[in-house]
């Protein structure tokens, strides 16, 4: 019997690609998504790559009494891991309301709907927001969180929080949180990417449409940061390492091999790369040049976040192994799929 587990989000970009290793590791899935910021068509690229189409049920995760029938109806699944969220830090500047609300109310309805379901397995995607403007570089997860910049920061910050509550409450509840860094790259295959609604909030996709034609130009947000050429230097990790190291997380806690009810697990590369060192490794991979413009530095923003990846690679028994030149030409080879597609 494969063993079954829920996607919260699963249509969106690092979930979809983690299903898809789900899936190539023998797990039955089956995703919760709302399409609010994704796309039904995920589900064909993710059958295109695994030849399985994994469950679909669409919901809004704040509807509480719809979340609750969805669980029911899957109560035999063995761990969840939870995406669902909004994730655009300027747009949380803008909109903190609307931030709190889905936020939150996603998460807690899940936790409730799966506790009555003694669904006790819970993976949750933090951010490495939780560290705030870092004291010290490389962050380990010893580092203190502090009080992140944006609502969309602090929603991840109060979540651990809560699940801290959930892990004293319930004995049998296990729970671990996995901090990113900056997710680019896309599949291998060129057949799944990150595919944003609008203009891309995220570095990678603005790139590609801007080399695609799409966007006019590249803003970059500073060059007056304390760093090597004054961009804001970012952990960027390949969205395929990201999504194994998922697996390998939902593994822990099935395999009991935790040895805490929560525990903290940051996902990095362990290097910072500026902005412009991004810009010039695509220029470099696609012989495209870019068309790019420095403007002030972005509300929200902090000038360097890197990991120490140390813990993730003792425990999980996982390190990454794409690098900037890997993450860039697979962003590459999605956006130019996309443009094949709509031709």
């Amino acid at each position: 019997m494969k063993q079954k587990i829920i996607v919260t989000g699963g249509c969106g970009y690092i979930g979809s690609h983690t299903v898809v290793e789900l899936i190539t590791h023998n797990f039955e899935v089956v995703i919760l998504d709302d399409l609010s910021n994704s796309n039904i068509k995920t589900l064909d690229r993710i059958a295109k790559i695994t030849g399985i189409r994994p469950i679909f049920e669409q919901l809004d995760l704040k509807n509480s009494e719809q979340t609750k029938a969805v669980f029911q109806k899957h109560k035999d699944t063995a761990a969840v891991v939870h995406f669902a969220a909004y994730k655009a830090v300027a747009e949380s500047v803008q909109n903190p309301v609307m931030y709190y609300k889905n936020n939150f109310f996603s998460l807690l309805n899940t936790l409730e709907a799966q506790l009555e379901q003694g669904i006790n397995n819970f993976i949750f995607s933090s951010s490495a927001t939780v560290y705030g403007e870092p004291k010290k570089l490389p962050i380990t997860e010893e580092n203190q969180v502090q009080r992140p910049f944006s609502p969309y920061g602090n929603t991840k910050k109060i979540a651990e929080e809560i699940l801290e509550d959930m892990v004293k409450a319930h004995q049998d509840f296990s729970t671990i949180s996995l901090r990113y860094f900056n997710p680019i790259g896309a599949h291998l295959s060129g057949n799944l990417g990150e595919l944003p609604n609008g203009i891309p909030n995220n570095l990678m996709p603005y790139i590609t449409q801007t080399a695609a034609g799409i966007r006019k130009e590249l803003q970059v947000f500073g060059n007056d940061y304390d760093t090597k050429d004054g961009t804001a230097i970012r952990d960027y990790i390949h969205v395929v390492d990201l999504a194994d190291a998922h697996v390998k997380t939902v593994k822990r806690l099935l395999n009991k091999k935790q040895e805490k009810s929560l525990e903290i697990f940051n996902l990095g590369t362990g290097n910072g790369y500026t902005v412009l060192e991004v810009i010039q490794s695509f220029e470099k991979i696609t012989k495209k040049p870019l068309n790019y413009k420095i403007v002030s530095r972005r509300a929200g923003d902090v000038p360097a976040l890197y990991a120490s990846t140390e813990l993730a690679k003792e425990k999980l028994n996982w390190e990454t192994q794409l690098n900037i030149d890997d993450m860039v030409a697979s962003s590459w080879k999605w956006e130019e799929n996309l443009k094949n597609e709509k031709n």
